[in-house]
C-alpha cells in the first residue's frame, strides 16, 4: 500500500476511535493529548509522510481498536508498523489478529 494512501487510511481510523487530527508546522515530533475534554492528536506536517504515519501508528496502538473495521492491508501494515516501532496494541485481541 502506498504512504500516502496508508495515511488517509490511518487518518480516517483515528476519526473513528474520536480523535481529532491536526496538522500543524514546527519543530515537534507529534503525539496525542486531551484538550478540554477533546482526545487530540497532532501531526507535524514538515515531516515525511512515513514519519507522519509513525505518529499516528503509536497513538492507535494505544487506542480501543475494538468493534472499528480495519481493512485486511491497512491491518497488515499497522502490524508491521507496530512491529517495527516496538509498540504492542492496548487490546491485543482475536478480533484484530494481525498474525494473518
Amino acid at each position: 500500500m502506498k504512504a500516502d494512501k496508508l495515511l488517509l487510511e490511518l487518518e480516517q481510523l483515528l476519526e473513528q476511535c474520536g480523535y481529532t487530527l491536526r496538522k500543524e508546522r514546527g519543530s515537534f515530533r507529534g503525539n496525542d493529548c486531551m484538550v478540554m475534554g477533546d482526545r487530540l492528536v497532532i501531526v507535524n506536517k514538515n515531516k515525511p509522510t512515513e514519519a507522519q504515519i509513525g505518529t499516528i501508528a503509536r497513538v492507535l496502538g494505544e487506542a480501543d481498536l475494538t468493534g472499528i473495521y480495519i481493512k485486511p492491508a491497512v491491518k497488515k501494515e499497522l502490524g508491521i508498523i507496530w512491529d517495527r516501532l516496538s509498540v504492542t496494541p492496548a487490546n491485543a485481541s482475536d478480533e484484530l489478529d494481525f498474525e494473518s
